[in-house]
């Protein structure tokens, strides 16, 4: 019996930069496992769109796909647009079997895939007792997404960093510009923005726009195709592949 198909489900942008990354991850984890089909859709602004992706998938005689949300957090998008859109398509293609994974955070691969961008930025072990970084996340009006960024960021802090602050390039507070100017006053000697999400696009933007605005010392990349994230869609797949099957719910 075949693997199930991984579709990953990113959100979409207009910027043609976000649909590359997407592409470039897709091709990392195809890498990873050779054989396996991962398949890639979009919820807006991009194409392919899922139901198109679905229904093709359908129309070839698939019958199980495992799609993962290409999400940091348990926010709006996860809960309810990408049950809708999978109910949907679901019913309008009953032999299709779909389940839909966790998505990605939190998880140490993501901090390894952050702690990578930071290297690659210019920061050294040895520099982390006098360097601050600033956690800088898409940002949701979902409480629990905000807390777990919160959490991240207290756990990032027992690693070394002399301090570790949240912010927000939308919908909540402290942005980027505020965190990384809040370190300064409390004397932090380096200040290093960390980017929490995965492709270019507005909000990213928005953040390094504030990074530069306040002065920041390091900007780090986004999260892009990194190893590390790779092996994390892997193991979501694989988990969702041994769970239960879940109903998709509203």
């Amino acid at each position: 019996m075949s693997a199930p198909t991984l579709l990953i489900i990113a959100h979409g942008s207009r910027d043609p930069r976000h649909a590359a990354t997407v592409d470039a991850l897709r091709a990392r984890v195809r890498s990873l496992r050779p054989g396996l089909r991962v398949e890639a859709a979009f919820l807006e602004f991009s194409a392919p769109r899922v139901p198109q992706v679905l229904a093709r998938l359908a129309a070839e005689d698939a019958t199980e796909v495992i799609a993962l949300p290409l999400l940091l957090t348990r926010a709006f998008h996860a809960k309810t647009d990408i049950p809708a859109v999978l109910r949907e398509a679901t019913a309008r293609h009953p032999r299709l079997s779909v389940r839909q994974a966790e998505v990605l955070g939190p998880s140490p691969l993501l901090m390894d895939a952050l702690e990578r961008r930071l290297h690659e930025a210019g920061l050294r072990p040895a520099d982390r007792p006098s360097t601050g970084v600033v956690l800088a996340s898409a940002g949701s009006t979902d409480p629990e997404a905000i807390a777990v960024i919160a959490e991240i960021a207290r756990e990032w802090r027992h690693t070394g960093w002399c301090a570790v602050r949240p912010a927000f390039a939308s919908a909540s507070l402290p942005r980027t510009e505020d965190a990384v100017r809040a370190l300064r006053a409390d004397g932090v000697a380096r200040v290093a923005v960390a980017p929490y999400v995965i492709a270019p696009g507005r909000l990213p933007d928005r953040i390094a726009h504030g990074a530069e605005t306040a002065g920041a010392d390091v900007l780090a990349p986004v999260l892009g195709p990194a190893p590390e994230l790779a092996r994390l869609l892997l193991r979501r797949y694989d988990e969702a592949r041994t769970a239960p099957p879940a109903l998709l719910t509203a």
